[in-house]
């Protein structure tokens, strides 16, 4: 980094189908978009995609840094934090989930730059600047970054009827949408009053902070660190309360399980099973176990029924609520499990709560295949491998080999 700070000018470079991007992918980009096609295997998956986008230039450590003749080289300065950006999708900041990730990685498409993909925070890194200075006067120190903050929706494969009449599959608009953000490397350098830097770039910024028609910036000082003035007072924005797990802000709120819910249901009965194999999703008898793939027999007592409750339909997408006529309960994802991947599908005594209600994606009319939604973690119900006693689980963006994608049948 040993450059004149006059040289520094470099910088590292709920269902509506009726909603469009504001922001798409470039051309080129292998994200889905709405209104592409997808096939009977994308009924269990999803995908965000990105709305909007805006990038701002933004400094995270600055100082003040007054240099006399006798005190020019190289110089080594500690800062002080003025911002702190963390990356987050939602109000998820662990980056843990594929939904979080792809999120991120169609940000950096978007907007063609090279953004943080997992969590980190800008107070996380070394708050130390290292510059070569050859001209006395009044600097300012600083680490910057790109702040690229916006918006983003979440696109489920559905059957959609054409204008002559016939149906075919496409990604729509699903539920789950919020907001992201993240930003770029981090650069370092100092700037003068009077250098000559590029209109909206980070060194721009920093210069702005110094803040030079102030008297603080025209006054001699001694060598070393000036008072900071009140444009390089720390941005820190009051702490927001930390959310409650599995509770992202675009999906409805989880209720308890204290009174058993009175459920309207279908008098059909259905197994959800794996299309052209005889697994299907089969209720546990115990109430610490989960629902997982088993065979279908004169011995499954009903575990392998399930009866569709309080069904709602918009925009040719099914809502229910999964009633077991085995033993009784409905289908659920554990509250304090909602924003965990893989956590497994329980069933639990019926209740008024999103945990409990289901998106259902189907084919075209003439297919029972379907995809399956938990209404409150936005997740899609898929296994890990084929297998009897395999578990059903969520997976924030599905199961990309197919694996989520399930027959309903009626028996």
């Amino acid at each position: 980094m040993a450059t004149t700070a006059t040289a520094a000018a470099g910088a590292v470079t709920a269902l509506s189908l009726a909603a469009s991007p504001a922001a798409a992918a470039p051309t080129g980009t292998t994200a889905a978009r709405p209104g592409d096609a997808c096939t009977a295997a994308d009924l269990g998956t999803r995908h965000p995609y990105i709305r909007t986008t805006e990038v701002s230039p933004t400094i995270t450590h600055f100082k003040g840094w007054y240099v006399t003749e006798g005190t020019t080289g190289q110089q080594t300065v500690s800062t002080d934090t003025t911002t702190v950006i963390s990356v987050s999708v939602g109000l998820n900041d662990t980056i843990e989930t594929s939904f979080a990730v792809e999120a991120l990685s169609n940000v950096k498409a978007t907007v063609g730059l090279d953004v943080k993909l997992d969590y980190t925070s800008t107070s996380e890194e070394s708050n130390s600047v290292t510059w070569n200075l050859t001209q006395p006067g009044y600097y300012g120190f600083y680490k910057g970054t790109k702040k690229v903050t916006g918006t983003y929706g979440s696109l489920n494969c559905n059957r959609a009827q054409q204008d002559d009449g016939s149906w075919a599959l496409k990604w729509t608009e699903g539920p789950g949408s919020g907001s992201f953000t993240t930003f770029t490397t981090l650069e370092e350098g100092a700037v003068r009053c009077q250098d000559s830097v590029p209109a909206d770039s980070i060194m721009a910024r920093a210069q702005a902070l110094l803040d030079c028609g102030s008297a603080a910036a025209k006054a001699d000082h001694p060598a070393g660190a000036v008072a900071p003035t009140s444009k390089q007072k720390p941005d820190r924005p009051a702490p927001q309360p930390a959310p409650t797990a599995g509770t992202p802000a675009e999906q409805p709120t989880a209720t308890g399980h204290s009174t058993r819910a009175a459920l309207d249901c279908s008098t059909e009965a259905y197994k959800i099973a794996v299309p052209g194999k005889p697994l299907s999703w089969g209720a546990p008898l115990l109430a610490d176990d989960g629902v997982r793939l088993r065979p279908s027999s004169i011995f499954s007592a009903h575990l392998d029924n399930w009866r569709l409750c309080n069904v709602t339909e918009q925009d040719g997408v099914l809502e229910a609520s999964l009633w077991n006529w085995g033993n009784g309960g409905c289908a659920t994802v554990a509250e304090q499990n909602a924003s965990t991947e893989r956590a497994v599908l329980m069933t639990v005594p019926c209740a008024e709560d999103d945990l409990q209600r289901f998106y259902i994606y189907r084919d075209v009319p003439g297919s029972s295949k379907i995809g399956v939604q938990n209404k409150y973690t936005g997740s899609m119900m898929g296994y890990d491998r084929y297998a009897d006693g395999e578990f059903i689980r969520q997976y924030s963006s599905g199961r990309q080999d197919g694996t989520g994608t399930f027959d309903l049948t009626a028996v």
